[in-house]
């Protein structure tokens, strides 16, 4: 049997950081971790159409701050920030005892990110699309985003069939064991009439940059 590695949890502390981003004590763990939960699940199923990426949460003292990286800002932000002054009322009222703040920074290639990969694939695939289709264009697109690799693996009942199957497409080079390699990772599920269809998606934007310790002067 293989061991899969998430490869963010995989690089978490060498190349890659946490997504939620703060210290607590224990009889306070509880309580912090089901607010974020309930947060980034708000915000993916109310914004599901604005193309998020990827959420942060950073908390402080008195302040909660919530990061979301969009590739359609417009979107969460509406018409004179209308659509945005109703998020924060409705997150502000999952945490109650602080004061929220929301971040929107704009993701520049979409095309090239994972997690918005997997979720457009998916989204051709409940559009009837042909899976194989959606896989290849997704893939033409990110390699003229300049990616240095993209792997796309859908698994289910492709194409109505009786029997679930899985099919990979994988143009460049993906190294997984490496730690300096700079790979993100989406996933995402079509619902179809078939079936539950799972899509992953892996890419690889190039090495991290290290620092060197020894010209550095850091033991």
């Amino acid at each position: 049997m293989g061991h899969k590695v998430h490869p963010l949890g995989y690089r978490l502390g060498y190349i890659k950081g946490w997504s939620s981003r703060w210290f607590a004590k224990p009889d306070l763990m509880k309580k912090f971790i089901k607010e974020d939960f309930e947060i980034r699940r708000y915000i993916k199923d109310k914004l599901k159409f604005a193309g998020i990426a990827n959420i942060e949460i950073e908390r402080y003292p008195e302040k909660v701050k919530v990061i979301i990286h969009t590739a359609r800002p417009g979107v969460i932000i509406g018409r004179r920030g209308a659509e945005i002054d109703r998020v924060q009322e409705d997150l502000q009222s999952i945490v109650k005892d602080k004061e929220l703040g929301i971040d929107i920074k704009e993701v520049k290639r979409p095309a090239a990110n994972a997690q918005l990969v997997a979720e457009n694939v998916a989204l051709q695939m409940m559009k009837r699309v042909s899976h194989r289709k959606a896989m290849k264009k997704a893939i033409q697109f990110a390699m003229q985003n300049e990616v240095k690799g993209i792997k796309i693996s859908c698994a289910g009942r492709l194409g109505g069939h009786e029997i679930a199957r899985r099919e990979t497409y994988k143009v460049g080079k993906i190294p997984l064991q490496t730690l300096r390699a700079d790979i993100e990772y989406g996933f995402a599920e079509a619902k179809t009439k078939a079936g539950l269809i799972g899509v992953k998606v892996w890419v690889y934007t190039g090495d991290a940059v290290l620092e060197n310790k020894e010209t550095t002067g850091e033991m």
